[in-house]
């Protein structure tokens, strides 16, 4: 099992993000302010979009930050 971890950092923060595929599935984690925030998705963007929803508002600056050259179908 590989576990990938990202900082994601929209505007002037960051977030501290994983995912890792287990049994076919995705699960994504990010830290939050009240512990952590988990998401589980058939595809890993879908789960880290489900453990990214307590930053809600700012969804789509953190997505826009993931590095260009990671491959989200891949461990």
């Amino acid at each position: 099992m590989m576990v990938r971890q990202l900082w994601l950092t929209p505007s002037a923060s960051w977030v501290d993000v994983r995912r890792v595929r287990l049994g076919g599935k995705w699960l994504g984690s990010a830290d939050t302010t009240d512990g952590p925030s988990l998401g589980l998705g058939r595809l890993p963007h879908e789960a880290l979009m489900e453990a990214l929803e307590p930053f809600d508002g700012v969804v789509d600056e953190l997505m826009a930050t993931v590095p260009g050259d990671l491959s989200w179908a891949s461990g």
